[in-house]
């Protein structure tokens, strides 16, 4: 007589729905790890990057190109680069002699016209009105809104003078969300144009001790990728970078943040390398190995980015009272 065998036993509903929902989770995040990467090496390597950028940028976008924040740092590095490539410069900062230095050596180095307009973004909406008036006559390709506010040093938020918060909002938030509407009706018209939004890594999780900078930065992530969807199809590309540290004097309050290093280019460095991005990728740190820490960056949990980026910001601060008591 055989023996009966045992018929195996069917696993209950709930476990294969939970089996497959977890092999669809685990295979898109390895997909879109994996599509970071190629992208990361489209931007920076094919034909960008490393190598020379062989986009007509002009063509492309626009005769012109407007730089907020444009006498120090990234804003002059990257208006530099744009010059470089053929785009006449509208510079706006809210320094008239360092706007004028500027904008003499763009014109004599790179054979462009410029255009200067004095503002400060920290006054808030007065100042817009003024902006629109001198560029009604400029056919604007790229606005670049790289103006952005920080803390003197890393603060609490009791410790934060009330006028250096309203900075922020003004200059941080303000500036890009109107800069960016003044714009965007020419660039439909003519079915061509890019913005470009300078945000920050600190957008990747809260900052304790920069609470409200980094605050402002992740608006500029949400607002950049709402935006985006918003003017799909019209021929206008929204860009959004996000550097880590950059050698800017934004960063006085670290003596480590102003020494240059492959961890932590100078300003014309990382423009150089953030410019041959424009209209290949979306989003782009601006700089590969940057690119390389945002993606390490972003596979822990939030709380884990948020303790380590506080126990690095209380060493900011505990290197600018040193330097503090130094220089007292």
């Amino acid at each position: 007589m055989t023996a009966p065998t045992e018929t195996p036993m069917a696993l209950p509903p709930i476990i294969v729905i939970h089996a497959l929902l977890g092999f669809f989770v685990v295979a898109w995040l390895v997909l879109k790890n994996v599509w970071t990467v190629l992208n990361g090496i489209r931007a920076h390597f094919v034909p960008g990057g490393l190598q020379p950028c062989s986009q007509d940028l002009v063509t492309k976008f626009g005769p012109w190109a407007v730089v907020t924040g444009s006498t120090d740092g990234i804003g002059k590095a990257y208006a530099e680069e744009l010059a470089k490539k053929g785009l006449n410069i509208a510079l706006i900062s809210r320094n008239p002699e360092k706007l004028k230095q500027v904008a003499h050596k763009i014109e004599t180095t790179y054979n462009v016209q410029t255009k200067i307009i004095v503002a400060d973004f920290s006054l808030g909406s007065t100042i817009y009105a003024g902006i629109e008036k001198e560029l009604k006559d400029i056919t604007v390709g790229i606005l670049v809104n790289n103006v952005g506010c920080q803390y003197s040093y890393p603060m609490y938020l009791g410790e934060v003078p009330p006028d250096q918060l309203w900075s922020i909002v003004n200059v941080n938030i303000g500036a890009t969300t109107m800069m960016s509407r003044m714009v965007l009706g020419g660039m439909v018209q003519r079915g061509r144009g890019a913005i470009v939004n300078v945000s920050s890594g600190s957008e990747l999780q809260p900052l304790p001790l920069f609470t409200v900078y980094a605050a402002s930065k992740l608006f500029l992530r949400s607002f950049s990728d709402a935006l985006r969807y918003e003017y799909q199809g019209t021929g206008v590309t929204v860009q959004h970078l996000s550097p880590l540290f950059v050698n800017t004097k934004m960063n006085d309050f670290s003596h480590r943040l102003r020494t240059s290093s492959f961890l932590v280019p100078d300003a014309q460095t990382y423009a150089r390398s953030a410019v041959n991005t424009l209209g290949l990728v979306d989003h782009s740190t601006g700089y590969w190995l940057h690119g390389i820490q945002y993606w390490f960056t972003v596979q822990a949990p939030v709380w884990v980015r948020t303790l380590i980026g506080a126990l690095m910001i209380q060493g900011f601060r505990r290197d600018y009272f040193r330097s503090y008591k130094v220089a007292h």
